[in-house]
This record gives C-alpha cells, sequence and structure tokens, in this order.
C-alpha cells in the first residue's frame, strides 16, 4: 500500500476474537481502502494472540478490554463479531465513541433492540452496515441487472432459499448459535438471516404482507433455542416465497428466483465454491422442445470473476461510505440500516408465527 493509500484508508478495529472475524481481518487486509490497526478482546493475552495468528501489521494497537479500543482515536471504524445479545450495548457504545459500525449477523434479538441500534448511529453520524458479504459479491450485481431486465426476466413470482448445515456434536452442545443467553435466535438468526435477506433482495425489498411459519419445520435443542424452522411469504400481488434453515441437514445454499419470463438458480449464493470466481444458471422465454423431449433454449450458465473476495469488497464498500463521511461530511447511507430493519422484521414475524401456533403474521 502506497502512503497515499495509506492516509486515505478507513483504520478499523475489531471488537473480538470470534472465528468470523479471522475472515473479516483478512478481509480488511484486502481491502485497498482498509487498514487493520487494532483488536480486543477480555483478555490482553487472547487479543495479542489473535493478531499474532491471523497477520495483523506490527504496528497493530491490542487491547485487553472493548473499552480501550473504543478511546483509540486511531481507530475510524469498528468490525463487532461478538454474540447477538451483546450487539445492543457495543453497538451504542461504539457510536457514542465515533466510531463507525460493521456487525456481524444477526444483527438484533428483535426489531426494538435494532431500532435502538439505529437511532444511535444516526444520532451520532456514523455508518452502519451489517455483515451479510454475499451482498457485496459481483455476481449478486449481476443477478440483479438480469432479474430488473423485463425481457430477459419478467416479473418476479416466487422465491425459494434454503441454507442449512450439520452441526456436530460439539457445535451442537458448545456452539454460541445454540446457546438461549447468547443467540437465541439460533438457526433462524444465523442461517434463516441469508434466507429472508436473499428473499428481500429477489423483491427489491418491499416486505412482505403476511409470514407464516412452516409447522413441520421447526426443531428446537432442550434449552428451547431453534435448530430448524421455516416459513412461506405473501405479497399482495401474488407474489410468495419460500425458505428452510436448519443445523441439521447437509450443507446446502440453493436460490431459485422464478419469473414471468425467467429463472434464476444458484446453488451456492451465501459462500460461493469459489473464492474468486462463481457462476449462476438463468432461464430465459423457455418452453419444451417438439413432443416435450427437451428444453429450449437451454439455461445459460454466467460466470462472474472478482479480484477481491466478497467479504473484502464488503470492507471496501464500508470503507467507501465511511470516507465521503470524513472528507465531505456527508451523512451516512440509510440504504443499507434499512435492508437490515427489513429482514429483522421479517425474522421478528416468523417467531411470532411459531409463538401464535403457526399463524399467519401481518407485516
Amino acid at each position: 500500500m502506497t502512503e497515499r493509500e495509506t492516509e486515505a484508508a478507513i483504520r478499523f478495529g475489531i471488537l473480538g476474537c470470534a472465528t468470523i472475524a479471522r475472515k473479516v481481518s483478512r478481509a480488511i487486509r484486502l481491502a485497498p481502502n482498509a487498514r487493520l490497526v487494532g483488536v480486543a478482546s477480555r483478555t490482553l493475552e487472547k487479543a495479542r494472540r489473535f493478531a499474532s495468528e491471523n497477520g495483523f501489521p506490527e504496528d497493530a494497537h491490542v487491547y485487553g478490554s472493548y473499552e480501550e479500543l473504543l478511546q483509540d482515536p486511531e481507530v475510524d471504524a469498528v468490525y463487532i463479531p461478538l454474540p447477538t445479545s451483546l450487539h445492543r450495548r457495543w453497538v451504542a457504545e461504539a457510536a457514542r465513541s465515533g466510531k463507525h459500525v460493521l456487525v456481524e449477523k444477526p444483527v438484533a434479538l428483535n426489531a426494538g433492540e435494532l431500532q435502538e441500534m439505529l437511532a444511535i448511529c444516526e444520532e451520532k453520524g456514523v455508518q452502519f452496515m451489517d455483515g451479510t458479504m454475499w451482498m457485496h459479491h459481483p455476481r449478486t450485481a449481476k443477478m440483479r441487472e438480469i432479474i430488473s431486465d423485463a425481457s430477459l426476466f419478467g416479473n418476479v413470482k416466487w422465491v425459494d432459499s434454503a441454507f442449512s448445515f450439520t452441526g456436530n456434536d460439539d457445535f451442537l452442545e458448545n456452539d454460541i448459535r445454540v446457546k438461549p443467553d447468547l443467540d437465541a435466535l439460533g438457526a433462524l438468526g444465523d442461517a434463516g438471516w441469508y434466507c429472508i435477506r436473499s428473499i428481500l433482495w429477489a423483491a427489491d425489498y418491499e416486505l412482505p404482507k403476511t409470514v407464516t411459519a412452516t409447522r413441520g419445520s421447526v426443531s428446537r435443542n432442550p434449552a428451547g433455542v431453534l435448530l430448524s424452522c421455516g416459513s412461506s411469504l405473501q405479497w399482495d400481488d401474488g407474489r410468495v416465497a419460500t425458505f428452510h434453515c436448519s443445523f441439521d441437514a447437509n450443507l446446502t445454499m440453493n436460490l431459485t428466483v422464478a419469473g414471468s419470463r425467467g429463472t434464476l438458480i444458484l446453488h451456492d449464493f451465501i459462500v460461493p465454491f469459489q473464492e474468486n470466481s462463481s457462476k449462476f444458471s438463468l432461464s430465459s422465454n423457455t418452453r419444451l422442445a417438439e413432443m416435450a423431449l427437451g428444453w429450449h433454449p437451454f439455461p445459460v450458465e454466467h460466470h462472474v470473476h472478482t479480484d477481491l473476495p466478497q467479504e473484502a469488497c464488503m470492507v471496501s464498500e464500508f470503507a467507501r461510505l465511511v470516507r465521503s463521511i470524513k472528507d465531505s461530511g456527508s451523512k451516512p447511507d440509510q440504504r443499507w440500516p434499512d435492508i437490515t430493519k427489513k429482514t429483522q422484521l421479517v425474522i421478528d414475524a416468523v417467531i411470532a408465527s411459531i409463538d401464535k401456533g403457526f399463524e399467519t403474521v401481518s407485516l
């Protein structure tokens, strides 16, 4: 990185040493407009070990408390990978310290908590973004271009999204995502967040009118945390969507978006099979061939290359927004907080539907 680029780079600190922070610390190092300057943990020893094992610069600051990092004037922005139950406090603390906030998903336990976080970020003039990485992949932009093309795709009619992975015994016993005091949303917050976001993305972020949890899809651990669930979403204009998420089925990341003229399909929408190259399938204006002996035309595979992994693209976009605020005094971009809020509202509706015996809930 040149001296000029170093001066322009947004300086990031990380609050916590969660496993996902390894991936994002690497992303900060890869992003051309970001610089990794510090990490904090509840113990200085853990912060030092994390910095040493994850390629932090030699001059990076390490702290034995989150408060110390937030007081560091050399930190412009923080990434928060803490358990969901701690986000409410530390997003607020970061915003009050003037730090821009990139926070891991799920962001909050409910929409009320989230609104408190977003309000303090807006009041303090800091940028907020959640860590939904796939949204920043160039493939996502290419897919948006296609489903916005009326001649290729028509109008979105239905969406189906699924994210599952099989948690081993250690995961199901000890991971924070199955602990009611740490991440009480369980599979819905962790895996379902991605599914719901993909559905909203396909619907151009128009909230559904109703949400109905699927009765047979729900399972819980002995502590009451969701290990699997699903739901259907409906819009007034006839669009429908379904999703399923779980910690007890083989790794699956499928997304299908069907329009009146086209169908888009991918099998790795959250984490691409390959870091720098990804693909998706598009069928457009398709019909059955003579005597229904095949399809015409065949689906087309679109390949999208990226020089940066999607998490580095996310960091780069966040840093760009922060730089705009710092250089021009502009207000934070509200698009990202608004998308987070809509995702959380659907999660709340799914929970409400489950709690009401799988009744349909209106948004």
